[in-house]
């Protein structure tokens, strides 16, 4: 695993390397064979430490998490805790993705952009202030797929084409905790029988 560990406004000792790095190898290695690689940043937010946790497990597999505490090590502990939990909690489809033949299929790939918020009122006329653009891979899943990652890497939402009809859904966490999954093809579907 090739292991990146950062501190801003914080140095990074050698002692808290070898914790980060024991700590990610113990946690991915009960479920990946191989991790491709992890990022941790510290930083200090007040009086407090933040651990920011993320690790590309496998092929589309994206861990993220972060922690805050007094000490940097509880902050990372904590972080590294929440990944733990998830990966447990996901345990049985890690193995089904790991060990089956899922079809690789190629990834559909769409702009993405980032615009500066609200706060940020210096709208160009009518077109909000871009801030970044990159290239976003979407892939084919399975809901239960889509869900795991969402989930696994503590997204807001996640856009993807279905697995079983080929178009696009997307599913996002609800303010009530619970999870939405939009699925326009069977809106389309429902509308054509009617």
């Amino acid at each position: 695993m090739q292991l990146s560990v950062k501190g801003k406004q914080i140095d990074v000792g050698d002692a808290l390397r070898k914790h980060v790095e024991s700590q990610l190898k113990d946690i991915t290695g009960k479920y990946f064979s191989d991790t491709l690689d992890a990022h941790v940043t510290f930083s200090r937010e007040a009086h407090m430490f933040r651990a920011d946790i993320a690790v590309h497990a496998a092929r589309g597999i994206l861990l993220q998490s972060n922690g805050s505490a007094a000490e940097p090590y509880p902050a990372f502990d904590q972080a590294a805790g929440r990944i733990a939990e998830r990966l447990r909690r996901h345990k049985n489809k890690l193995k089904h993705h790991n060990h089956a033949n899922i079809r690789q299929e190629e990834a559909f790939l769409a702009n993405s952009f980032v615009l500066k918020g609200d706060e940020h009122e210096e709208e160009v006329g009518a077109n909000p202030v871009i801030v970044a653009e990159m290239t976003t891979p979407i892939e084919t899943l399975t809901v239960s797929e889509a869900v795991m990652r969402l989930d696994l890497g503590d997204l807001p939402a996640l856009l993807f084409k279905s697995r079983a009809h080929g178009g696009f859904n997307m599913i996002y966490r609800r303010p009530d905790g619970n999870i939405g999954w939009i699925d326009p093809a069977n809106a389309t579907a429902a509308t054509a029988r009617a």
